[in-house]
């Protein structure tokens, strides 16, 4: 496929704007595939890329929860087909820093990103490395492989904790993250608990399975859980959960935090008192690269056992622009995975 030929794609070009631009198709490079875009989810992490201009350089297109099908092949690519249907994981490790040679992609110290460091796919192509391309079952729909980037953050933070079944669980924030969790620590047989704000959330969580409501202090009472993962990202939240957590416990963090956190001593003494495990959960990445949470994540979807596609509460074309963004703060309605339709059906 030629350079010359053009693509439409969305670019973050400055604070709160996001154009539509038409670019050249990219040239898959060695050892890459061009995947034209089906589907493609905003993330969380997007959001102040676009309100606040928090990307690298301007201009930027975003993206990186994405499926398609391979359209052309780098040179040095042969084990892959055109038309190929794929999920791609959107982190590029370095492969040789400290880390990338433990087995640890996600700390990598020279990582590129899809959709912050390099070309996202809020477009109708983009380029990526062949080994980050999965690929995706025939009763998958591209839909549903679009929410495979996600449900790997969920995977790989419940995989941080010991879970076993029958043990109880708590999650704090229901987001899309929060709410995947709560799905991957049912398959896995736990009993989950859920806590957040916002009613419509709470709802949501009750229809998945969980024990959900406003009030932590009363889901918990009489039973403190083995595992509490925090996905708000809140210091609320964050401070609550070592509060709540039984002794001996574990408490998973996979929310971005939003501010400073404090802990009063009493808090803080819990870790020491209740000699509880505490860890923090980066990505969704392991060796070999991208890591056992994308095959699981994809099994989990194919399998029925995780309905990633209840999530999606709106969907855009790259005709809308920026609205998909300016949805996410309206306060009206439950706004939980929006995705852009690129070829997707």
């Amino acid at each position: 496929m030629s350079g010359t030929r053009n693509m439409r794609a969305l670019s973050v070009t400055g604070v709160r704007r996001l154009d539509l631009v038409t670019l050249p198709v990219p040239e898959p490079g060695p050892g890459e595939v061009l995947v034209r875009v089906a589907w493609c989810g905003i993330c969380g992490s997007d959001v102040p890329r676009y309100f606040e201009g928090g990307v690298h350089s301007f201009p930027q297109v975003l993206g990186h929860e994405f499926s398609g099908e391979i359209a052309a092949l780098g040179p040095g690519v042969t084990d892959r087909a055109v038309g190929e249907r794929v999920a791609v994981a959107p982190l590029v490790p370095c492969g040789h820093c400290t880390y990338c040679q433990k087995g640890r992609p996600a700390l990598c110290a020279g990582y590129s990103f899809i959709g912050s460091r390099r070309q996202g796919a809020i477009a109708d192509y983009v380029a990526v490395p062949d080994r980050n391309a999965l690929p995706v079952p025939g009763a998958m729909s591209l839909r549903s492989a679009a929410l495979v980037e996600p449900l790997t953050v969920a995977v790989h933070g419940v995989e941080r904790t010991r879970v076993r079944t029958g043990a109880l669980t708590m999650v704090l924030g229901a987001g899309v993250v929060g709410l995947m969790t709560v799905m991957v620590l049912l398959a896995k047989g736990a009993r989950v608990l859920v806590c957040d704000i916002d009613p419509a959330k709470v709802a949501v969580a009750g229809r998945l399975g969980a024990r959900a409501g406003t009030d932590a202090a009363e889901l918990v009472a009489g039973e403190a859980p083995e595992i509490v993962i925090e996905t708000a990202g809140s210091a609320l939240t964050q401070a609550m959960a070592l509060e709540l957590v039984a002794k001996d416990g574990q408490v998973a963090y996979v929310g971005t935090g939003h501010g400073d956190l404090v802990l009063g001593p009493g808090t803080f003494e819990r870790i020491l008192r209740g000699e509880l495990a505490v860890t923090g959960s980066w990505m969704s990445y392991s060796a070999p690269f991208p890591g056992y949470e994308w095959p699981a994540a994809v099994g989990l979807i194919a399998s029925g056992a995780v309905d990633a596609e209840s999530m999606v509460t709106g969907e855009y074309a790259l005709d809308d622009g920026p609205r998909a963004f300016e949805d996410i703060r309206d306060p009206h309605g439950l706004r939980l995975k929006l995705l852009y339709r690129l070829s997707g059906r």
